[in-house]
């Protein structure tokens, strides 16, 4: 699947921004969803699904019922029916993985939320959806005009228009409730078109938008992710991150979704930790918790009013320690169960495949040569002696 402006060339190469259908622009891979039932035929006694997905502008992605004269291929784009006129979309899926995304999605196939498909889009009607295309972003930015006009406490993220140009809708996002009737009336007498407001959460605004997070690959909420599930700052504390907001939200002002990914195997490995409220007694100190690596399973303790040097122990020592303690049995001190400090680690860089030297790409520095040293002193004057 790909935007507007990667259609392809004789070969198959996009014709468009040459990003061979992972452009940004329109974000070719918002929410695709590989189809590896394609080429499998349907066995006896089954029927064909008569289902398919059609995604239009940025996630937005709906259910349809096709005609029996109409055969459904991926990339089609078609005429869908809605209130009052026609829009179009493309189609993203068909076949039997329709049926599992419905019932992903908890939608039956007698529910209201599925519609029909007229039939396929002329030439005609795809110009003309063009054109709504790049007449949106400048509907957008007057519509901000007018927004701000009236000290209106929203922000106007995203204009959709309807296929046949009788209606457009206007995603936006607010804090608290806005009241936009004086709004929708300037902007159906500035555009001559239909209104419709609706307000998104600012993840959703995220994925409808699309953008590239800190990894350096899309977001995952405009290419994959279709549920947003709470993200608490727990999250970061399992996993021993820096509670810093900047490093910790995404481009929504949201903790990243991210955060969860992981934290059912940190936390099934946490449990194989002491708890660090728990203080080591020793003879010489009280041990207090400063640090654990979960991957190496080390945990740093430093000696109370001594917070400058740690005591490097592995998790068994601890239990050890721990143990002791309940059992009222002395301990002399942390560094007998610290571990040796003076193995040193290889920090070089290794990636596999040879590159062992982050600075293989670095110019060498050549020696001077013996006539550019002579020359060099000959300008500087003779030596003098002492």
């Amino acid at each position: 699947m790909s935007c507007s402006n990667c259609t392809n060339e004789s070969d198959g190469t996009p014709r468009g921004c040459k990003s061979n259908g992972t452009c940004g622009s329109d974000s070719c891979n918002k929410l695709t969803v590989f189809d590896w039932l394609e080429n499998m035929q349907l066995a006896e006694g089954q029927q064909a699904c008569p289902f398919v997905e059609v995604r239009f502008k940025n996630s937005r992605k709906e259910f349809f019922r096709f005609p029996k004269e109409f055969t459904p291929q991926a990339g089609a784009l078609v005429i869908t029916k809605v209130d009052g006129g026609y829009d179009l979309g493309r189609v993203t899926l068909a076949g039997p993985l329709v049926r599992m995304q419905m019932t992903r999605k908890k939608i039956t196939e007698e529910s209201e939320k599925i519609g029909s498909i007229l039939r396929l889009a002329n030439t005609h009607e795809i110009n003309l959806w063009h054109e709504l295309r790049e007449k949106e972003s400048q509907v957008q930015v007057e519509a901000r005009k007018l927004a701000i006009a009236l000290d209106l406490e929203m922000k106007i993220s995203d204009v959709e228009y309807q296929a046949d140009g009788k209606k457009a809708t206007f995603y936006y996002t607010a804090d608290q409730r806005v009241d936009f009737r004086q709004l929708i009336k300037d902007m159906a007498q500035a555009f001559s078109i239909r209104i419709e407001m609706r307000q998104i959460g600012l993840r959703l605004e995220a994925s409808r938008l699309g953008g590239i997070g800190s990894c350096g690959r899309e977001l995952c909420c405009s290419t994959w992710l279709t549920d947003f599930r709470s993200v608490s700052s727990g999250a970061a504390r399992y996993q021993q991150l820096s509670l810093n907001p900047q490093k910790l939200s995404g481009q929504c002002g949201r903790l990243k979704c991210c955060l969860n990914y992981e934290l059912d195997a940190y936390r099934s490995e946490i449990k194989k930790f002491p708890k660090p409220e728990v203080k080591l007694h020793t003879e010489k100190g009280i041990g207090i918790f400063q640090k654990m690596d979960i991957f190496k399973g080390v945990l740093w303790y430093a000696y109370k009013n001594e917070w400058m040097t740690w005591h490097k122990l592995s998790a068994e020592a601890v239990q050890t320690i721990i143990e002791k303690n309940k059992a009222k049995t002395s301990v002399a001190s942390l560094e007998e169960y610290a571990e040796q400090a003076g193995i040193k680690e290889n920090n070089t860089f290794d990636s596999g495949i040879g590159e062992d030297s982050l600075t293989r790409f670095d110019q060498p520095k050549r020696k001077q040569s013996f006539r550019r040293k002579r020359k060099k002193n000959y300008r500087n004057g003779p030596r003098k002696k002492a």
